[in-house]
């Protein structure tokens, strides 16, 4: 048997959506079931994540739960997409937590991305990520594809409606020189280009603070337009979501706190700007 495709919080597929329609019309599996002619377990299976949402069956159920108009639209949407292998699928061995992330960063309505060592992978240059990877050990057979995953995640950053984008990202991560000066300067001359876009947000946490909030590891927190957010906490293997409401409490509050002593967006793009002419004159 094939594993679910969206086997890490499949509360946020299609089929976590249509579980949550069905309580809020008070519901069990068995009367939908038998109103469709179905087994209850397949409804099970759907919600679950363990089986797929053809369009056909997400109408049925959205019949029954009375949803139309917009709303239907783009839940139908979803099941379409639900069988569909996005470019991310069909990238080679990606683990599952950067498929999700993946996924989720494609849904997401505002992204903010914590970083107190490194250009999140959102903004990084190709020179910048292929330096890091070989930096970090990865075999040299995966580093041109692992590079090509991370440069196709940022046309998210590009579409027509793109998220809200805020990058914190601290003064070592600028400093750190990875590859060359030639590399950085590139990488930090990106950064000032891209936040040009009326979508992105850079903010800049300086050496003179000392220490502050994100010093003790890096996340992401995803916001959605029909759904709660969820935290993203990335390590050197393995990767954690968190979508409980005090998690996520904490984690905006963070974010907050965060932005409140980091530099205003115009002083971080100057401060990067500098940078970027120190790099070149190296």
């Amino acid at each position: 048997m094939s594993s679910p495709k969206h086997a890490i919080l499949p509360g946020r597929s299609v089929g976590g959506e249509l579980r949550a329609l069905r309580k809020q019309r008070g519901l069990t599996c068995v009367q939908v079931a038998a109103e469709l002619g179905w087994q209850a377990s397949k409804i099970s299976r759907m919600e679950t994540g363990k089986q797929g949402v053809n369009p056909a069956d997400a109408a049925s159920m959205l019949a029954i739960y009375r949803v139309v108009g917009v709303e239907r639209q783009r839940l139908l949407t979803l099941a379409e997409r639900d069988g569909e292998d996005a470019w991310w699928e069909l990238s080679g061995p990606l683990s599952e937590e950067v498929k999700t992330l993946i996924r989720l960063e494609n849904e997401a309505i505002r992204i903010d991305s914590c970083q107190p060592l490194l250009v999140p992978g959102l903004l990084q240059t190709a020179d910048y990520t292929r330096a890091l990877m070989k930096a970090g050990g990865m075999p040299e057979a995966e580093v041109e594809g692992r590079v090509a995953v991370r440069m196709g995640r940022q046309a998210v950053l590009s579409r027509d409606v793109p998220p809200e984008y805020h990058a914190i990202m601290d003064e070592m991560a600028l400093r750190r020189v990875l590859g060359n000066p030639r590399v950085m300067a590139r990488q930090l001359r990106q950064l000032v280009d891209t936040a040009e876009r009326p979508s992105v947000t850079l903010q800049v946490l300086p050496f003179d603070l000392g220490g502050h909030a994100g010093l003790d590891g890096p996340f992401t927190l995803l916001d959605f337009a029909e759904q709660g957010p969820v935290a993203f906490l990335d390590h050197k293997i393995s990767g954690l979501f968190l979508d409980k409401p005090e998690e996520l409490a904490f984690f905006q509050h963070e974010v907050d706190k965060l932005i409140e002593v980091a530099l205003s967006p115009a002083r971080s793009v100057e401060f990067i700007a500098g940078l970027a002419r120190q790099y070149e004159q190296a």
